[in-house]
């Protein structure tokens, strides 16, 4: 489940609406495309085995550690009874091979409810970075593309920063504690906001 096309679009005028510099830069780039993913833990694992590595390889590590874990990912005793080794010749660092384990663990034994995550943002953060692996980055992000949480906001992103820096003509890139402080006005639409600046940046890089 992803923020609607219909949300983006009322998000995104009412922080045009106040502030010009992102009313400047919406209309530049225009309103980007809805961007989901499936809720449950395996859209977490993907984002573990994607951590440092590019799409492509990142895809082909995740088609050898389903064969390796037998084909069902959401299978979380069998993924945990999988051997380090196994996850590690599918291409996983050793460290991936810990987190992958650590999730499917939480999973099985009901530490970890992907079905009823806390409604309050921080707390379903909390709940997620709990989980060794999964650092707030990538429960911010799950939370905004698996889940369509509004005003969920990855200041820690590195585009979100550069493109927020280029827009509002900062000299140098903000870092994740003032990215996230800029921010602040534009609650509760900041979700719509961080998918606008990845699709700025991207149409940026372009030129």
């Amino acid at each position: 489940m992803s923020l609607t096309a219909q949300q983006l679009r009322v998000s995104l005028d009412h922080i045009a609406a106040i502030d010009p510099a992102l009313a400047i830069g919406l209309a530049a780039s225009g309103y980007p495309e809805p961007r989901g993913r499936p809720r449950g833990s395996a859209t977490m694992m993907r984002a573990i085995v994607g951590q440092q590595v590019s799409v492509k390889a990142a895809s082909s590590i995740w088609d050898r550690l389903e064969i390796a874990c037998g084909g069902d990912m959401d299978d979380h005793a069998r993924v945990t009874a999988t051997p380090n080794e196994a996850l590690r010749a599918a291409g996983l660092s050793g460290q991936k091979a810990v987190y992958v384990h650590a999730l499917a663990e939480a999973v099985a034994s009901g530490q970890l409810d992907f079905a009823s995550l806390p409604a309050d943002d921080d707390e379903a953060i909390a709940a997620l970075t709990a989980i060794k692996g999964i650092g707030r980055w990538s429960a911010e992000i799950y939370l905004l593309f698996a889940e369509g949480r509004p005003d969920v906001f990855p200041a820690g992103d590195l585009a979100v920063q550069i493109e927020l820096g280029r827009i509002l003509g900062l000299k140098s890139r903000p870092t994740e504690k003032l990215t996230r402080e800029l921010a602040e006005p534009w609650r509760p639409h900041r979700g719509a906001l961080a998918v606008f600046l990845w699709h700025s940046y991207s149409a940026a890089a372009m030129l």
